[in-house]
């Protein structure tokens, strides 16, 4: 693609001069040159109703199969799915096969990725193997390209190596992530535990299990200093300590997961696998909690939690399935129904300086890093709307709105 126009493009961008205009825009080798009501212009031309563009999509948690779990998904269709769905970047969690807990981990993964096609920043693990007795090379990681260290969904039950990580990744200004989920206490819990799934027969995980963690968490960062990112946070009460430590003023942030935004634990009523993750869905007091501290910056961001599980894996008895959906395909169209179409937009473009990642707007003279979107129009997702090799979706049979029409990125267009 060396030039296309975008025509009558409708511009989500709080940081453009452009905000919320209706504008033509054109795009040559890559970079905006133009952008003006009416150009004209004879070559390549997405002329699409309702069009409208934000920067790039960006998630901070996706997880692929290669190398070691291909049957749930590869790299090049992982690319493609995150494509097509409008993603332009993303962090790559490091639970693979081996786990990416080295140097040469990351410089495979790196090697493996087409770089011209996506913007893929590697998730280093926090210690060998996910062991949680001995740190992995956090330092040589970092300068081989990850920008975070995560044992991806197993907390650090050691306090003193948690400690003891914080410390040391200050000398090079490393991100730790940790799971926030106390071990004991979560015991083999596969649900939340309320009245409801005590109702129905389901082992439950007391919130308690979340929030001890996290002050634990906290209380160290506050010892220490540092950065510190807790993914996946599901409660009322972990929102709650954020975001009284954030007014002490220590560097921590957070994410919540799309799915507790929009489901919760009643979901499980007919004990169907597709709705088994980490953490577990929770109550609807949760859930408001959540979707408020949201829309109050309390939770920085929100990410998908993208994670492709195989039939065999999935498609089984509530209490043998393994936990886990994809989500790359339906994030705009959920987060457009629950927030509309800017906070959609915010949500999924705006969390780059989290993790120190570049950033752009949509501006002449500014590299063409797009998500092309209509916010309007209303469908039930079904596996069409699935390029993903796996199918584990908690969002089919769902009434979402808005479609993703595809993405532009360092000079390529991906379109649906």
């Amino acid at each position: 693609m060396s030039s296309l126009l975008l025509k009558s493009a409708k511009i989500v961008d709080s940081e453009s001069p452009f905000h919320l205009q209706t504008k033509d825009i054109l795009i040559e080798e890559g970079t905006i040159t133009q952008i003006e009501d009416n150009i004209d212009y004879e070559g390549k031309c997405v002329d699409l109703p309702n069009l409208h563009v934000s920067n790039g999509f960006f998630d901070s948690s996706v997880s692929f199969g290669e190398p070691g779990f291909e049957e749930r998904e590869t790299l090049a269709n992982g690319v493609k799915t995150a494509r097509h769905s409008g993603f332009t970047s993303f962090l790559l969690n490091p639970k693979l096969n081996p786990i990416t807990d080295s140097h040469s981990a990351v410089k495979f993964l790196q090697q493996q990725i087409n770089t011209q096609l996506i913007d893929i920043k590697p998730l280093g693990a926090l210690t060998k193997g996910f062991d949680g007795q001995h740190l992995a090379e956090l330092y040589d990681m970092q300068m081989g390209g990850a920008v975070g260290f995560y044992d991806f969904k197993s907390p650090v039950v050691d306090s003193n190596l948690f400690k003891i990580a914080l410390q040391y990744v200050k000398s090079f200004d490393g991100l730790i992530f940790s799971y926030p989920q106390d071990k004991p206490i979560a015991a083999n819990a596969q649900v939340n535990e309320d009245e409801f799934t005590t109702y129905i027969g389901l082992k439950g995980m007391p919130n308690l299990a979340e929030e001890l963690q996290i002050a634990r968490d906290l209380y160290i960062l506050e010892y220490t200093g540092g950065r510190l990112h807790i993914p996946n946070i599901s409660t009322q009460g972990a929102v709650k300590l954020i975001e009284t430590a954030k007014a002490k003023g220590l560097n921590v942030s957070c994410s919540v997961a799309i799915a507790h935004l929009y489901f919760n634990s009643e979901k499980l009523e007919d004990f169907d696998s597709k709705y088994k993750i980490l953490p577990p869905l929770r109550t609807l007091k949760d859930q408001d909690a959540l979707l408020l501290a949201v829309k109050e910056g309390i939770i920085d961001m929100v990410t998908c939690d993208h994670e492709p599980m195989d039939v065999e894996h999935k498609d089984l008895e509530f209490e043998n399935a393994s936990y886990g959906s994809i989500g790359l395909e339906s994030s705009f169209s959920v987060l457009n129904q629950l927030f509309g179409v800017e906070k959609a937009a915010e949500l999924l473009t705006k969390t780059k300086r989290t993790f120190r990642l570049s950033t752009s707007k949509i501006d002449t003279e500014e590299r063409a890093d797009l998500s092309l979107f209509e916010p309007h129009s209303e469908y039930i997702f079904n596996t069409q709307h699935i390029h993903s090799k796996s199918k584990n979706s908690m969002f089919l049979g769902e009434t979402l709105k808005g479609m993703v029409y595809g993405s532009i990125y360092n000079n390529s267009i991906y379109e649906n």
